[in-house]
């Protein structure tokens, strides 16, 4: 899927480092490398920024908007992830083993986006070991925002649920539409209105 990618300026580099920077230190080999080698994207609302059975050759990083990943059977969708401002996204397992994914990725605000290849980022690797430092410290955060996904679905109870969404997620609450809330959390529209008409009264 072909995206209208664009040299990234240097303020898009300053924001992006500054990022990274609140992770790990960064040489500055490697801030030299990452401003070569990303690119600059921006889409609008409920536009494609990948598709299943496709191998995940680029992640992101959202300088603004909302990014939401899903998986789709027949005419339902499931929406497995919800990422703003200021996170990475891909649909890692693809972008990782370089093989094609079950998941779709779609902005659900206009979108600001930040790109770098799978073959730029293990170049930077390879090429300058310190990076893995920094990509070590984002993998795990990876890894922690899955096991609070996967906690999130184990719950069986529908208020339980929107409870542990708003210690984790409570950012997103008030911004991202409910019919993707309530998709995030394998419940249905209705419930949620419903648990969230009752803690308003509560209130």
């Amino acid at each position: 899927m072909p995206l209208d990618l664009l040299p990234a300026t240097l303020r898009d580099g300053d924001h992006l480092l500054h990022i990274f920077k609140s992770v790990c230190p960064i040489h500055s080999t490697v801030e030299s490398y990452i401003r070569e080698n990303i690119f600059s994207l921006k889409l609008k609302k409920g536009k494609n920024l990948h598709q299943e059975g496709e191998i995940c050759e680029m992640i992101y990083f959202i300088k603004k908007g909302a990014v939401r990943g899903y998986i789709k059977e027949g005419k339902k969708d499931t929406t497995t992830w919800i990422t703003v401002e200021n996170e990475l996204v891909a649909p890692i397992y693809s972008f990782i083993m370089q093989v094609p994914s079950i998941e779709n990725m779609e902005t659900i605000e206009d979108s600001d986006l930040l790109a770098m290849s799978h073959h730029k980022m293990n170049d930077m690797y390879s090429i300058y070991p310190e990076s893995n430092l920094l990509a070590r410290r984002l993998y795990e955060k990876y890894y922690a925002d899955a096991e609070v996904r996967a906690l999130t679905a184990r719950i069986s109870k529908a208020e339980k649920k929107y409870e542990y969404f708003l210690k984790t997620y409570g950012h997103l609450a008030n911004r991202i539409p409910l019919t993707y809330i309530a998709s995030f959390l394998g419940i249905s529209l209705e419930t949620l209105s419903r648990i969230r008409s009752k803690k308003r009264k509560i209130a």
